[in-house]
């Protein structure tokens, strides 16, 4: 396939890069910052880009077979990021008339599992507090989404790890795994690039944890 990786300098982004050629694909990683990204391959086109601008991004979002995107905050004080940038992605994206988009988003912004304990959920509030910005932030870029004409599908995770990819992790659409509390970095890249065929995921929230 043709695959288009926005933030791919960040942890995500480098492992969905690293992940996507190494099954065979053909990516295209746009970047503000092309000496950041340390991923190399053959089928690797690297394009320096103006995120804010959606004409900017036309050319690297056509004729792609799927678009899949690592932004959002790195911390609180970037809180805004995730909805303004994807924002351009999405008019970049139905401008050139390419439908499928992943994205990473949280668990916070979905729902708890109804089944949750104590722990877990007094874990979510405090989580939830402190990180609220980046949460709300997030909550504005899958409202971005939803008011999309594409095939999008957001990947929530829990607290995620620098650990290797597994391919063993929980998925639930439209919820999340009881008792999910880590998720490694790889293993959202691993789970983004299996859904990007998966129907069933379209236009939905998916939960994913160990």
């Amino acid at each position: 396939m043709k695959l288009t990786v926005f933030g791919a300098t960040g942890g995500v982004g480098r492992e969905l890069v690293g992940q996507a050629l190494d099954a065979g694909h053909e990516v295209t990683a746009v970047v503000r910052d092309p000496a950041r990204l340390t991923v190399t391959g053959a089928a690797l086109r690297v394009v320096r880009a103006d995120l804010t601008d959606p004409e900017e991004l036309r050319a690297a979002v056509g004729g792609r077979d799927a678009v899949l995107s690592g932004l959002g905050a790195r911390s609180r004080k970037d809180a805004g990021v995730a909805t303004r940038l994807t924002r351009s992605v999405l008019q970049a994206m139905e401008a050139e008339g390419v439908r499928r988009l992943l994205v990473v988003s949280a668990a916070p912004v979905g729902p708890a599992p109804a089944d949750d304990g104590p722990l877990d959920r007094a874990a979510r509030r405090v989580v939830s507090a402190v990180l609220k910005d980046v949460y709300a932030d997030l909550r504005g870029m899958e409202d971005e989404l939803a008011r999309s004409g594409t095939d999008w599908t957001s990947v929530r995770p829990p607290r995620l790890q620098n650990k290797p990819v597994t391919g063993h992790y929980r998925a639930v659409v439209g919820g999340f795994p009881p008792r999910g509390r880590f998720l490694a970095r790889a293993d959202v890249a691993h789970a983004m690039l299996s859904m990007i065929g998966d129907e069933g995921t379209v236009k939905q929230g998916v939960g994913v944890a160990y």
